[in-house]
């Protein structure tokens, strides 16, 4: 995590959102209140926090594709 748990809580970050990306949701927040929530700003912010939570994702999966090929190694040896 690049984030402390203490900024979280200063940025007022949900328990949910507090993950691997949250470096990048703060000043996306930050941004969004700041322009009144318009779509059409803050986009580099939203695209960098968008790919952050994709790339996570990724490679959350691969981890548990190679945990799941493990497993199925173990039981059938």
């Amino acid at each position: 995590m690049k984030v402390t748990q203490q900024e979280m809580a200063e940025a007022r970050l949900p328990l949910a959102y507090r993950d691997y990306c949250a470096h990048l949701l703060i000043p996306l927040n930050r941004c969004r209140i700041k322009k009144l929530w318009m779509p059409w700003e803050c986009v580099e912010e939203r695209h960098a926090h968008e790919k952050c939570e994709y790339e996570d994702f990724m490679r959350r999966s691969r981890i548990m594709t190679k945990l799941k090929e493990a497993k199925k190694e173990q039981i059938s040896a």
